[in-house]
């Protein structure tokens, strides 16, 4: 129970659905409410597949590029603190590439918006990617990542949730409700994310002294 809450916090702040509101909003104002449902559901699929993907793979790129886990652990944590930053400062969509105007026109040049850019880059970004990679490594018994899938897909679903009541959590909300949630979860991002860092330095250093 201790390592499902721990990842499901820590997933659920780094993904950050309650970001991703806004542009869905913005995305799909046009459509249906069946439209939108499925494309909530379509990005929340699509993105507990790329973080599953990477959660059992991930050690394997590493290892086929030859980086090191503590590398990518500090290299994530930098991003995973600035994305913490980012929400605090209200820049949330700019640090993920999220340009309106560049968005606009893609957009109509595409049937859909599932897969990117909600999926990729707004939900499973960097950030959550090296997270669950680092995860994978520090945990090798088989009930154990049974529970980090079951914390992905939870997580997943708690976004499919919030995407398809993305219309209502911005009518009651607001964009200032918003963002005050929002810079809450940042603060515990960049926490995360330093935490991740400091782990990373303490463990190489300590591997150099011995």
């Amino acid at each position: 129970m201790d390592l499902f809450i721990y990842v499901f916090a820590a997933l659920f702040s780094v993904i950050n659905p309650l970001g991703t509101v806004p542009v869905f909003v913005g995305l799909t104002k046009e459509d249906t409410n069946a439209e939108r449902s499925r494309t909530s559901l379509l990005a929340a699929t699509n993105t507990f597949v790329i973080l599953a993907i990477a959660f059992f793979t991930g050690k394997y790129i590493l290892n086929f590029f030859g980086i090191s886990i503590e590398s990518l652990r500090i290299a994530g944590g930098l991003i995973i603190v600035s994305s913490g930053f980012a929400l605090l400062t209200g820049s949330f969509n700019k640090h993920k590439g999220m340009d309106r105007e560049k968005v606009k026109n893609d957009v109509q040049e595409r049937d859909g918006v599932s897969l990117t850019p909600l999926a990729i880059p707004m939900l499973a970004g960097p950030g959550a990617i090296s997270l669950l990679i680092g995860l994978q490594e520090d945990h090798h018994l088989i009930f154990d990542r049974l529970i980090i899938v079951l914390a992905i897909a939870i997580t997943c679903t708690a976004t499919f949730l919030m995407l398809k009541s993305a219309h209502f959590i911005v009518k009651y909300l607001g964009a200032s409700g918003i963002n005050a949630i929002s810079r809450i979860i940042g603060f515990i991002v960049i926490a995360i994310g330093i935490e991740y860092i400091s782990s990373s330095i303490m463990t190489v250093l300590g591997v150099a002294l011995l």
